[in-house]
């Protein structure tokens, strides 16, 4: 808190979504490119998870860079406008150093920079770090979500080589008098750690119903408190963008909160589970797409292995 120049106590400054950037790999992978080798179809792989081909290809950092470099020229701001950069991934290039050492140096900036891992929330975690650096005194936060699971994907096994790909996307966060990040909630639940994990140089490992049914729990009641601390309902928010895993738990999230599809942007039948990509894919996909307004209160939701979870209510205002 700061006092003006009356005494009377005045909040922090806010910070609102300026630019936005999205990277995917060049090579598809369709469905049709699993049937040979596993036991599966289009069909069965369509009706399960709403997927239909994936991307794959790039290191975590490249994918990152290209993302980034869209999203600082979308906010009309040059690499030294950037006051920090947190790179949310899953699938560092190496153990050490961090892979947003790589990418500031790719993105020519002079601004400090880390990783964080809360797997597929981690994008929403990344964002609400940035928001409270902002009120900390930064003027610009470059937020990258990236991720190349297929390094990390048993391609014999039949319950997750359908589902993980590569991509990235990012936005930059700018100080606002008008705060537009209106609430948030973030979890985790350690206990769950076995139901989804990957060990080092090993591959991805799931229990696919329980973490069904853990996630759309997860969502619905982190999407209620971050809708609660933001003084919002349901019915306010003008787009929903989850975290792309797979379609049923989307739509199951979508009916306990009382939002339709139409209010939900979708990409996972072209991207597949891209973890901390994933969100701000979706929201490019819907912001290149004009779907989003002046004024539209976005819903932010994910969940992934740990079991984190992540909600954030921003107000678009672009």
């Amino acid at each position: 808190m700061a006092t003006n120049e009356t005494g009377k106590l005045k909040l922090m400054q806010g910070s609102r979504i300026i630019g936005w950037g999205a990277a995917l790999p060049d090579k598809v992978i369709t469905n049709q490119d699993f049937e040979g080798r596993l036991e599966t179809n289009d069909a069965w792989i369509t009706e399960r998870t709403g997927i239909k081909e994936r991307r794959y290809g790039g290191t975590t950092s490249s994918l990152a860079v290209e993302a980034a470099q869209k999203a600082i020229a979308s906010a009309g701001l040059a690499p030294e406008d950037i006051g920090m950069l947190i790179l949310s991934t899953t699938t560092p290039d190496k153990t050490v150093p961090a892979t947003s050492s790589t990418v500031q140096a790719e993105l020519g900036l002079s601004c400090g920079a880390f990783d964080l891992n809360a797997a597929c929330a981690g994008f929403v975690y990344a964002l609400v770090v940035g928001h409270n650096m902002i009120q900390s005194g930064l003027k610009n936060v470059l937020v990258i979500g990236s991720d190349t699971l297929s390094r990390i994907t048993d391609q014999e096994d039949r319950a997750t080589a359908v589902l993980f790909a590569d991509g990235a996307g990012a936005v930059v966060l700018q100080a606002s008098e008008d705060n537009a990040v209106l609430g948030w909630d973030l979890g985790v639940d350690g206990s769950l750690v076995p139901i989804l994990y990957c060990e080092h140089g090993g591959y991805m490992r799931m229990e696919g119903r329980e973490v069904f049914k853990r996630a759309v729990l997860a969502m619905v009641d982190s999407a209620h408190l971050a809708l609660g601390r933001a003084g919002l309902t349901p019915d306010d928010i003008a787009l929903v963008v989850p975290h792309q895993a797979n379609i049923r738990i989307i739509e199951a999230a979508n009916r306990r909160l009382g939002i339709p599809m139409e209010r939900t942007s979708i990409v996972l039948d072209t991207t597949g589970n891209t973890s901390s990509g994933s969100i701000p894919l979706a929201l490019a996909a819907a912001a290149d797409k004009g779907a989003l307004h002046p004024g539209d209160n976005v819903l932010f939701c994910g969940f992934g292995a740990g079991m984190t979870w992540a909600s954030a209510v921003v107000r678009w205002d672009i």
